[in-house]
């Protein structure tokens, strides 16, 4: 369903909380957001090291960075254009942060690929958590 241009966006996920609670969760905010900056730059980063000519790497990395930004956006943003259910986001995400561990595995960082997958999905279960917690 698409978010109508008048509906006001989501509360952001912290202002519920105080205290020490409060900046776990600003923390983990931060946290998804440098996760997210990374995926996309691991797929860029696969994308340029690819062996092809230059001037076809440029376009399939502008490409695949760019469909994975508009897939990220339209359905697993904090402001997502088109509302899906928790467990839709849950999928879209780690279908994304698998991209970005995959094309890390694929530059030869195995480890760091299992490292970055792990840390996506503690902070995909968390984040998650906190956005569907009731408000009390």
């Amino acid at each position: 369903m698409p978010r109508s241009e008048h509906s006001s966006p989501p509360p952001v996920e912290w202002a519920r909380y105080a205290g020490p609670l409060r900046t776990l969760v600003m923390f983990n905010a931060l946290l998804a957001f440098t996760l997210e900056l990374a995926m996309f730059a691991f797929v860029g980063w696969w994308a340029l090291a690819l062996d092809l000519a230059w001037w076809v790497r440029i376009p399939i990395a502008v490409a695949a960075v760019g469909a994975l930004i508009a897939v990220w956006g339209a359905f697993a943003s904090p402001r997502a254009r088109f509302l899906l259910p928790t467990a839709g986001v849950v999928a879209v995400k780690a279908a994304a942060f698998g991209s970005g561990a995959l094309a890390l595995w694929a530059l030869g960082y195995p480890a760091a690929a299992v490292a970055f997958a792990v840390l996506a999905a503690a902070n995909t279960t968390a984040t998650t958590y906190v956005r569907t917690r009731p408000a009390k």
